[in-house]
């Protein structure tokens, strides 16, 4: 039996790995590199996430928590006053944060700000299981690690489900890093089935994994995906060298690999909440999506200095699972671009990761080194630094202790202020994009909501913005105001100190810092 591209990689002889080591004919108890380190990385992020203020789209997260909360069966719309048949928000993950919030009482800013710790356990955890699937190094997931959080350019990319450091203390405790740590479980998975082959509940299993990342978070199953079929293409056992007997064998293992798409597509279609199907082809979102493909050389050029390590890899195989799969992650970030469909670039998260665990894996390797290993490794530790100080020191360097001024990851003010004067699910009125990505986190419900969602139309969430904006136009009569007010069951006004407080509105609280006026409108239903 033969593979077509993992002998080439291994070292000849195994190395020792923590707990399994040998010495003088006694089970060694030192821990592993990537045990140690992977801890201490799990202890400094944690905290780093923890002492951030709430930011960005994390108030939709809890607000998606809170509306499972209060109905579990029939969730509300994530942030009006609204249905919320077909939201996509509502997945698995999401669902095991509300009976957690339930459980236990916690708000659901406060279960998204706990799931951070879990998020980056899953995906510590699954990162060691993948590069062990590809080498037996014991360093190996140690550099993948480094080269994972610093190897991206001199410029931040700041989004969801990237892997950049300063990327992930923001964006931590979201579904997106959840779902990204499971597609490591899976390209885990699949390497072994590839390679030494399974039963049908190892396939069953894998099935229900990405199932489990489709419905959590679409766009990173389309990575995933292509992780396995790259996995699975360039680790197949080779044909040619086998007996018919043992031929057939391996064929019948495709039926295995059809089991496990089977039950993943059964499972995620089986979802009551939302068809995760009906998201195919959906353009909603895609013009928000078109920044992802500018200022690409900004933020991604440093990891140019893996591209030796994957053209070292194809060179011992054609069908190196690494190559392959940044390759085809590449094709689909172009045709997010050809197409116009610009969410396919949020794969770019995982598009850089083929590179960097090739390069992690050849400086893995032990002494002595090919003239080629000792030109890349300076280079590949100068990038590594220069893309740490430039641009991700700021995530874990509290500006306490800065000494240099890093750019540090956005710091929003909290609303909480706010929250505490208005009722759960009461509806609040205001265009300022901080506010309206806020203070819906906290239980209440915004007119308009910002982003696109399946359970509601977005004619009608355009319209509401433009009752919004005609709202708070200075133009604006006390009749017109009313009539927004009673049409959407307006109780709050949440404005910046910029906007002027409608005569008929009660100031109730001004922000601590921010000076943004909390008020009261309308009357009790």
């Amino acid at each position: 039996m033969q593979y077509s591209t993992v002998s080439p990689e291994r070292p000849e002889g195994p190395e020792p790995r923590g707990a399994t080591a040998v010495l003088g004919g006694r089970r060694s108890l030192r821990p592993s590199p990537y045990l140690v380190f992977g801890t201490l990385f799990w202890v400094v992020l944690t905290a780093a996430a923890w002492r951030l203020p709430i930011c960005c789209d994390f108030g939709q997260h809890a607000a998606v928590v809170e509306r499972l909360k209060a109905d579990l069966l029939n969730p509300a719309h994530p942030m009006a006053d609204l249905p919320g048949d077909g939201s996509a928000y509502y997945t698995p993950y999401t669902v095991v944060q509300a009976l957690f919030a339930k459980a236990t009482g916690l708000a659901g800013w406060q279960v998204v700000k706990l799931s951070g710790a879990v998020n980056l356990l899953v995906l510590l955890t699954g990162i060691g299981q993948f590069v062990k699937t590809l080498s037996t190094r014991a360093w190996a997931p140690v550099f993948a690690l480094v080269f994972m959080v610093v190897l991206w350019g001199t410029q931040d990319a700041w989004w969801s489900g990237y892997l950049g450091l300063m990327s992930m203390t923001g964006h931590l405790n979201y579904p997106s890093t959840f779902a990204i740590g499971v597609a490591f479980w899976i390209w885990a998975l699949t390497g072994r089935l590839a390679r030494d082959g399974g039963g049908p509940w190892a396939h069953t299993g894998l099935g229900a994994l990405w199932a489990l990342v489709l419905l959590t978070h679409p766009i990173t199953a389309v990575a995933a995906m292509i992780g396995v079929v790259a996995l699975v293409l360039g680790l197949q056992r080779d044909l040619r060298p086998l007996s018919p007997v043992r031929r057939a064998l391996v064929r019948w293992e495709l039926v295995r690999w059809a089991l496990s798409g089977a039950i993943a597509v059964l499972l995620a279609a089986s979802w009551p909440y939302f068809s995760v199907f009906s998201l195919v082809g959906d353009s909603s979102i895609d013009s928000l999506h078109r920044q992802l493909y500018f200022g690409m050389a900004e933020r991604y050029w440093l990891a140019l200095v893996a591209l030796p390590a994957l053209w070292m890899r194809f060179r011992r195989s054609r069908r190196d699972p690494l190559v392959l799969m940044f390759v085809m992650e590449c094709v689909v970030v172009a045709y997010g671009w050809f197409s116009g469909h610009y969410t396919y670039g949020r794969i770019l998260g995982l598009t850089l990761v083929p590179a960097q665990f090739a390069l992690a894996i050849e400086l893995a390797r032990p002494w002595p080194w090919p003239r080629a290993h000792r030109v890349l490794a300076p280079i590949a530790a100068g990038a590594a630094c220069l893309g740490f100080f430039s641009a991700q020191a700021g995530a874990v360097v509290p500006r306490s202790l800065d000494p240099v001024g890093f750019e540090q990851p956005p710091r929003w003010h909290e609303y909480g202020w706010a929250a505490r004067h208005i009722g759960p699910g009461e509806v609040v009125l205001t265009g300022n994009y901080r506010h309206l990505r806020s203070i819906a986190g906290y239980g209440p419900n915004v007119v308009a909501p910002i982003w696109p969602d399946a359970s509601l139309d977005e004619r009608e969430r355009q319209r509401r913005a433009r009752d919004v904006e005609a709202y708070l136009a200075p133009t604006s009569t006390r009749a017109e105001r009313d009539a927004i007010v009673r049409r959407y069951h307006v109780r709050w006004l949440l404005l910046d100190r910029s906007q002027r407080v409608p005569e008929e509105a009660v100031v109730v609280a001004w922000g601590p810092r921010s000076g943004d006026v909390l008020a009261r409108v309308g009357m009790p239903d």
